[in-house]
């Protein structure tokens, strides 16, 4: 029987009632998946830079914009250090109940959704090496990638923004080839869920209430144009950051790493559209992981 119930803010397409797909689009089973990817980058990011005073360090573009915001808002410091995790879960119940889906959880699914989500990045890893290789066939293959360096000509391209003097870039006593592998692995895994909800989640809803209901476009051409300036906005930020209320640049621009992140953008935004957040961010959080791999195990020197 097809589920008759209306479409979430969240997802655009609906699945056979309680089947797998539908089950694992639901706003719930997005909170418990990436719960464990909230805590491991909280922790990481408090284990690897214990001045906690100086957070911002270590955080990824798009939670720093969150904790401003939420500054802006009235937060203390401290409670806005710790209120942008609490805003993923507080937003995704909200959608679960604007939903209408049954709250019910299967614990079995996690590991099939884990599997999809590896499988959901391949796609992107190979188009990566693949563009890079096209690029950049002098490479030094001893270059070690990430998203500060001055130039990027690793195999593999980043999906995360960062903040100047950030974690990756960080140079302390301690600065071991394992000790910024685990850096790279927590701001991965950062981007992958605060970039997906401000790029997907929050810009898509916006971009189709603006196109759809202010400018009068229809559904379809909404669909389009919103994916498009999501996708287009996402390779941008990572190249210009917009910070403390001025740009500055952070890594330098080439066609090639940004017509990658865009294409990623249109590929996260209609995975976002079909699957729904946690998928969506999984997807994006696995690829940055696997990244980091590859570059770590292949191409460092």
């Amino acid at each position: 029987m097809k589920n008759k119930r209306s479409n979430s803010a969240s997802q655009l397409f609906n699945f056979t009632e309680e089947s797998y797909l539908e089950r694992t689009s639901r706003p719930i089973y997005a909170i418990i998946f990436l719960l464990p990817f909230i805590i491991f980058y909280e922790l990481g990011t408090i284990f690897i830079n214990t001045d906690l005073l100086n957070q911002t360090q270590v955080r990824v573009v798009a939670f720093v914009w969150m904790q401003d915001f939420l500054k802006c808002l009235g937060f203390g410091d401290k409670l806005a250090w710790m209120a942008p995790a609490l805003a993923v879960v507080i937003i995704l119940i909200s959608l679960q109940v604007a939903s209408r889906k049954r709250w019910r959880f299967m614990f079995w699914d996690i590991w099939p959704m884990a599997v999809e989500c590896i499988l959901l990045a391949v796609p992107l890893i190979v188009l990566s090496l693949f563009l890079n290789s096209s690029a950049y066939p002098q490479a030094d293959p001893g270059r070690f990638q990430s998203s500060c360096d001055p130039i990027q000509t690793g195999m593999a391209s980043s999906c995360f923004s960062v903040v100047k003097n950030s974690l990756l870039a960080m140079k302390t006593t301690t600065g071991t080839t394992d000790h910024r592998l685990l850096a790279n692995f927590v701001t991965g895994i950062g981007a992958g869920i605060y970039e997906e909800l401000i790029f997907r989640l929050i810009l898509i809803c916006i971009l189709m209430t603006v196109f759809q209901y202010i400018l009068r476009f229809n559904h379809k051409s909404s669909i389009i144009f919103s994916i498009l300036i999501s996708a287009a906005l996402f390779s941008a930020h990572h190249h210009i950051l917009f910070l403390n209320g001025q740009f500055a640049s952070s890594t330098p621009f080439n066609w090639t790493e940004f017509g990658f992140r865009t294409i990623a953008g249109v590929y996260f935004a209609g995975l976002f559209a079909i699957r729904g957040f946690g998928i969506t961010a999984g997807t994006h959080a696995f690829y940055d992981i696997i990244a980091v791999l590859i570059n770590a195990v292949f191409f460092q020197q």
